[in-house]
């Protein structure tokens, strides 16, 4: 067997080993395979980050990397893009931002049209969970 490569841990892929007598495919390609344990969510970063100014419309970017477990770059790169998007707005307060949520929009996948921002994160604002969510629900 022979050891292929090795890859940062940030990445989705792992390289493994091949046996010597089945080459790859494709010589000088390495082969890849997801990671077992690859571990997924169901919201995404800017969803994160949505939620956070929505919770304190003056949170700091520090604060919401800190909440989020992002960089603070990551944060304000989420921040340009739900702006650019129309979900967010921002103006100056001294020092800080003071965010404003476009709760009105529309969600952008054509798969999630009809719904507002409000109506997400009306649902992912909840403070209490209900019994029922402990609930099998197959």
């Amino acid at each position: 067997m022979r050891a292929i490569g090795n890859r940062c841990r940030e990445s989705a892929f792992v390289y493994f080993l091949t046996p010597s007598t089945n080459p790859a495919p494709y010589p000088g390609r390495v082969e890849e395979q997801p990671l077992a344990g690859h571990q997924w969510t169901f919201l995404t970063n800017h969803a994160r980050v949505l939620v956070q100014i929505a919770r304190d419309p003056g949170i700091r970017v520090r604060d919401i990397a800190a909440r989020c477990l992002l960089t603070e770059r990551a944060v304000q790169r989420i921040i340009v893009d739900l702006e650019e998007a129309g979900y967010l707005t921002h103006h100056r307060v001294g020092r800080a931002n003071q965010y404003r949520v476009i709760a009105a929009k529309q969600l952008r996948h054509p798969a999630d049209s009809g719904p507002t921002l409000a109506e997400l994160l009306a649902v992912l604002l909840r403070q209490q969970v209900g019994a029922s969510s402990e609930q099998d629900l197959g």
